[in-house]
């Protein structure tokens, strides 16, 4: 039976099936809705089940590397020779898109444009076109109903897709994969923490930077601050530890704080930052697929080796504990904090880690504090081991 027989379209004002850990990820708004309580991270884990049938099998959870940064088969560090002009780095993922479609590897790139009335508010498309996949370049942070596009496959003449990305909507997109009329999916991950309504992204905006109506793109980067850049061209930076947190702690989405694919586990080449040293990109080839999709563009990368220096774990428990506490502290502490462990803290792979063990701590805690219920189930057996290194506050 076909995907759209067995849907059932929810009621009007009916909650989604996650309800209030509802990621907004775009499928139940799609005839794909039929396949919601497999598809769906916030209601079924099933990391193994989608790494064996991306990549061919599961990561080993006693590989360091895989433990955190999911199965691969190479990472490297890379940024486009010639930038992309408007790109929030230099481009390398909107490249990835345009040469998808210029060598025919695809037909389409499902990729997130903009709203014509608020830069900030996602629009899904199937990109056609170069010039449609260069609108959607610079991320959108806030929650994006990707899938929803989903929609627009049957009849469209679209047989080979290049998909764009978040954990969430990946591991929904593996659960259909194999419904879609499709003869070929190639998936590009970007890492993903922390998005936000709309409404919060606004309360985030406000309580952080000087000018939140002139922001164009903002990042968390390695160097310990918030990179903001506004239409003028200005930069503006804030250190994580300057962040209004007792204002804050509660605007990121539940979905957010209840997920365990900071890395994207799910797609065939992941490209973010996060293992990275400052200014250059992490990219990582977890299959065939995303050795394909690298090739496109490695001629035209200034690629180097992945590294890896100092420590994180004293910096992610004393995280923990400052979270949990919402600890605000005074601008120059801030500032002079921010200059101290942008200098000597944890570098490349380990700022990684880093970021994934402060992000894990926080979530499993927040699941077991409102969702206690499905904690032991929700939780994968990867983010267990590595939360399992530190000491959480009591529930």
């Amino acid at each position: 039976m076909a995907p759209h027989e067995r849907a059932r379209p929810l009621a009007p004002g009916s909650p989604y099936p996650a309800r209030d850990l509802c990621s907004q990820c775009g499928l139940c708004d799609s005839r794909w809705i039929a396949y919601v309580r497999r598809a769906c991270a916030f209601l079924e884990q099933r990391f193994e089940a989608m790494e064996e049938h991306a990549h061919g099998r599961s990561r080993d959870l006693d590989n360091e590397d895989e433990l955190y940064f999911g199965v691969h088969q190479r990472m490297l560090t890379a940024r486009l020779r010639q930038p992309i002009e408007g790109a929030q780095w230099t481009g390398i993922v909107s490249r990835l898109g345009v040469r998808a479609l210029e060598t025919g590897l695809v037909d389409a790139v499902l990729c997130v444009t903009q709203s014509a009335d608020d830069r900030f508010t996602p629009v899904p498309i199937l990109a056609r076109t170069p010039e449609e996949v260069l609108s959607a370049r610079v991320n959108k942070p806030t929650l994006s109903p990707n899938l929803k596009v989903l929609e627009q496959l049957p009849g469209s003449g679209i047989r080979r897709l290049l998909a764009i990305g978040v954990g969430c909507q990946i591991q929904a997109l593996r659960a259909v994969q194999d419904s879609l009329p499709l003869e070929q999916l190639y998936v590009l991950g970007l890492p993903c923490v922390d998005n936000v309504s709309r409404e919060g992204l606004q309360t985030f905006l406000e309580s952080t930077v000087s000018s939140p109506e002139t922001v164009v793109h903002y990042e968390f980067m390695q160097d310990f601050r918030i990179h903001f850049r506004h239409s003028d061209g200005r930069e503006e930076t804030v250190p994580f530890f300057g962040l209004d947190t007792p204002k804050l702690k509660d605007v990121f989405a539940p979905s957010c704080l209840s997920c365990f694919d900071y890395t994207n586990a799910g797609a065939d080449l992941v490209v973010g930052y996060m293992g990275a040293t400052f200014g250059r990109q992490w990219l990582t080839v977890r299959n065939d697929r995303g050795a394909e999709l690298l090739a496109l563009v490695e001629d035209e990368l200034d690629t180097a080796p992945v590294t890896s220096r100092g420590d994180r774990r004293a910096a992610v428990q004393q995280g923990i504990e400052a979270y949990d506490k919402a600890l605000k502290l005074p601008r120059w502490l801030a500032e002079l904090f921010g200059l101290v462990i942008g200098r000597i803290g944890p570098q490349g792979l380990e700022y990684g880690r880093f970021s994934i063990d402060s992000h894990f701590t926080r979530n499993a805690l927040w699941v077991r504090r409102n969702h206690p219920a499905m904690a032991d189930r929700h939780i994968p057996a990867f983010a267990r081991r590595i939360i399992s290194r530190y000491r959480l506050p009591s529930l």
